[in-house]
């Protein structure tokens, strides 16, 4: 069922250092199987953070069912000792948690969430539920980068989790998309390699938009779609902005038009008046792409989201590379908050 968006948006009170945080495993409790990450994970959040990691039943539990990891949500809402919640790291079958969430619960004791990727399912929900999440931060990946955390995302994850107001979003001098194993001890031993990030590119920018956000994960977004659950009234997307990214899966350049498409054939793209789309990752396991590789399928998605706007949102204003989502540094975005783009100025501004 399509939900509405009726509830008016509010943004839950921020921790202080020495209070508690959850930590979640709505999708994959994947913690099980590469402890390595998530320990390296969780005492970041206590030493670099000051907060207090608690968990739940399921974090730690591959194979948990649904009703296990919505009554860990549950709980870690409802508990008035936990002043955040954060996702231990993504997964594929969090749709099937939606149904079984007490959307009343979660509207009467807010609390900044922060995930991405497969957490896209809870963050849209949030959305029509009333409540500000935030996309990005997980304690596997972002908190457990291997020699440290990157200067950037960390900073970012610092203001979003502790303070409110507006953080300016800038470009990353350096990336990486290359990930090591998290099964070899070795992949801890030093900070991933990078190279340059080359600045964002931007598309039709003759204008400033300030919007409330919504998008996430393309891949998530599409089964979202298809089974028609959470997609907001699309009245309350109008002057929005809209963000998204692309995953490890790496989805070609015609899936990606095709899923744009859909969006555009249901009215939903015409609807925003700015998109930020992230760096795509173009590297993984599966597919180690070189770097002509990498650039060529980098520059083939650009392409294809430049059709879909041609298509169905001529007017709407883009800004390509933006290092959110699957990107190292990471960004965080506030979703279902304000975010102002200034194309004159070459400016992202985001509400934590």
């Amino acid at each position: 069922m399509t939900a509405t968006g009726a509830f008016a948006p509010l943004t839950p009170p921020k921790p202080v250092p020495g209070d508690r945080i959850a930590v979640v495993s709505p999708s994959a409790g994947l913690p099980e199987i590469f402890p390595r990450p998530y320990e390296l994970g969780l005492e970041r959040l206590r030493t670099e953070f000051g907060l207090e990691p608690v968990e739940y039943p399921a974090t730690r539990k591959m194979g948990a069912s649904p009703q296990q990891r919505a009554d860990d949500l549950h709980a870690a809402f409802a508990d008035p000792s936990v002043k955040a919640v954060m996702a231990s790291i993504g997964g594929d079958d969090q749709i099937t948690v939606l149904p079984l969430l007490d959307r009343a619960l979660l509207r009467a004791n807010p609390k900044p969430f922060f995930g991405y990727s497969d957490n896209i399912n809870l963050l849209a929900y949030l959305f029509n539920t009333g409540i500000v999440g935030y996309h990005g931060g997980t304690v596997m990946c972002e908190l457990g980068r291997p020699g440290a955390m990157a200067p950037l995302t960390a900073e970012s994850l610092r203001a979003a989790l502790f303070t409110s107001g507006p953080y300016e979003l800038r470009p990353a001098d350096r990336f990486t998309d290359v990930n090591g194993p998290w099964q070899s001890p070795e992949t801890f031993d030093s900070e991933p390699a990078t190279e340059p990030g080359g600045g964002w590119i931007w598309h039709r920018p003759e204008r400033v938009v300030t919007g409330r956000s919504w998008g996430g994960n393309l891949e998530i977004l599409s089964w979202l779609l298809a089974a028609d659950r959470e997609i907001p009234d699309p009245a309350a997307l109008d002057g929005g902005v809209l963000f998204l990214e692309t995953s490890e899966e790496l989805p070609g350049d015609v899936e990606v038009f095709r899923t744009l498409r859909n969006m555009g054939e249901r009215g939903l793209l015409r609807r925003f008046s700015a998109l930020l789309m992230a760096r795509a990752k173009a590297w993984s396991f599966e597919r180690p792409q070189d770097g002509p590789a990498k650039a060529r399928y980098t520059r083939l998605q650009r392409e294809a989201v430049l059709r879909a706007l041609a298509a169905y949102a001529p007017e709407t204003m883009a800004v390509f590379d933006v290092d959110f989502g699957h990107t190292d540094p990471q960004l965080v975005i506030p979703y279902g908050g304000e975010v102002r783009v200034d194309g004159p100025a070459r400016r992202i501004t985001v509400t934590y």
